[in-house]
């Protein structure tokens, strides 16, 4: 509720429902009866028009005062102008007047109501034309009339007042607009931080379908991943909290775009290891599922690869991934309370693939023998033995994954060598076209170094032996 508080419309510009009255052509009206009375020497006729169209025309201007527009207003409106038209007879210039109000009340209607009003309109001028003719059988003469030009007169201010309404209107609407966006622009920028803290395979059926939030989670068949860094812990006592944040958002940063890539729903960060599952909310299969997480975890031990050699030319040596995965049914979803939910799950599974992850060694991925009958066919496994678990009464039979370069020795994408004083790390998978030569012309000069430096070690060599030999004589 504090967000949506936040973001909440602020009150609208103050000053723009003070003294309203959204029908001003009721002046109009009264001062066309008063004065066509008065013209008409207070007639039978024309005091009947007065009364009939004066009461209403009260009643309108006390009731709406005001208060918001409506059909049935309008149309009585129109009702009493046409009204007005068809009494006098149809006379040029105060019809034409009076039919230039009902038609701007008809444009700023809603267009829904306009053919209504249009028909409201024509039938009352008829009607009131008829009963005027029968009343009244001499034509009414306003051409010489004063009357004209006061009503020509009153109705072009009630038409600037319309138009100053409705320019007003527009004004206060491009500031409410622009509040709008900016409340808009403020909560997409908001929203768009709050995703990084959640998977985007729940926040996106969210955003996407407005499905419901609650405390709900359900059994279903995942594959989860559990990983780490070894020797983290033990470098991190003796590197400075800036270099040690450094190293662990570089990997997570590195690791993140992998999850990302194969569809992993990143459950959470453990200090320097991840929890990683596929299966839900969206699943390929369980198979599938399987590999694409062997797959996956395949892929972080290479970039990890990569990782460690930035991080042993920054005086950072001995960091490796290890990873443990499993393969079974789990409880998932929304777990906590209405006020707090985590999206993560719990289940047998998930605590064995924690404890693979903790028996396996440096750079190695250990899986359970569910995840193994999987993915045996696609991936080259190796039996690593059985384990007496934490928390499990029998052993527990685990496979290492092989990293499928190990075997295609010309044909790997990877060559990785490490000696005192070399490092070789090569990988042809983010390799460019225009890179190639480059990286030749880098490794001839490292071969002429390394010819250079056997020569000069071979004729020290020779001295050595020389003089050795001189000593002997």
């Amino acid at each position: 509720m504090a967000l949506l508080d936040t973001f909440s419309p602020k009150k609208s510009i103050q000053g723009t429902d003070v003294c309203r009255f959204d029908y001003p052509e009721i002046f109009v009206l009264i001062l066309s009866v008063i004065l066509l009375a008065i013209h008409f020497d207070f007639s039978p006729t024309s005091m009947a028009l007065l009364i009939v169209v004066c009461l209403p025309s009260l009643m309108i201007l006390i009731y709406n005062f005001r208060r918001q527009k409506s059909f049935w207003t309008s149309n009585i409106v129109i009702i009493l102008l046409s009204s007005v038209i068809g009494s006098i007879q149809l006379c040029p210039i105060i019809s034409l007047s009076l039919a230039s109000l009902i038609g701007l009340r008809i444009i700023i209607s809603s267009p829904e109501n306009h053919l209504k009003l249009v028909s409201v309109s024509i039938v009352t001028i008829i009607i009131f034309y008829y009963v005027s003719v029968i009343l009244s059988s001499a034509e009414i003469d306003c051409h010489t009339s004063w009357i004209t030009p006061i009503i020509l007169l009153a109705t072009m201010l009630v038409m600037l007042c319309h138009f100053r309404h409705i320019y007003y209107e527009y004004i206060h609407y491009e500031a409410r607009a622009e509040q709008v966006v900016g409340r808009l622009s403020t909560m997409v920028s908001v929203i768009n931080k709050l995703t990084r803290f959640v998977p985007p395979q729940v926040w996106e059926p969210i955003v996407k379908a407005d499905s419901p939030v609650t405390v709900a989670n359900k059994r279903a068949k995942l594959t989860i991943m559990f990983s780490d860094i070894v020797g983290f812990t033990e470098l991190s006592d003796s590197l400075s909290a800036d270099n040690l944040a450094d190293i662990l958002n570089t990997y997570m940063h590195c690791m993140t775009l992998i999850a990302n890539k194969h569809g992993a729903v990143l459950d959470k960060f453990i200090g320097d290891g991840m929890v990683c599952f596929f299966g839900e909310p969206s699943s390929r299969g369980p198979r599938q599922d399987a590999l694409d997480c062997v797959a996956m975890a395949i892929d972080m031990r290479r970039e990890m690869r990569t990782l460690r050699q930035k991080w042993r030319l920054m005086g950072f040596e001995g960091l490796y991934i290890r990873v443990g995965i499993s393969t079974g049914y789990c409880h998932v979803g929304n777990f906590g309370s209405n006020n707090r939910l985590s999206y993560t799950l719990i289940g047998k599974e998930a605590n064995l693939a924690s404890r693979l992850e903790a028996v396996a060694g440096k750079g190695e991925i250990y899986i359970s023998e569910s995840t193994h009958d999987y993915i045996a066919h696609d991936f080259d496994c190796e039996y690593a033995g059985a384990f007496q678990l934490k928390g499990f009464d029998n052993k527990m039979s685990a496979w290492k994954v092989l990293d499928p370069d190990e075997n295609k020795g010309k044909l790997s994408k990877w060559v990785d060598h490490t000696l005192p004083g070399f490092n070789l790390h090569l990988n042809f998978r983010d390799m460019q076209d225009n890179d190639y030569q480059d990286i030749r012309i880098r490794l001839n000069l490292a071969l002429e170094r390394i010819e250079q430096e056997e020569k000069a070690v071979a004729i020290e060599i020779s001295k050595a032996s020389k003089k050795e030999a001189q000593h002997h004589k």
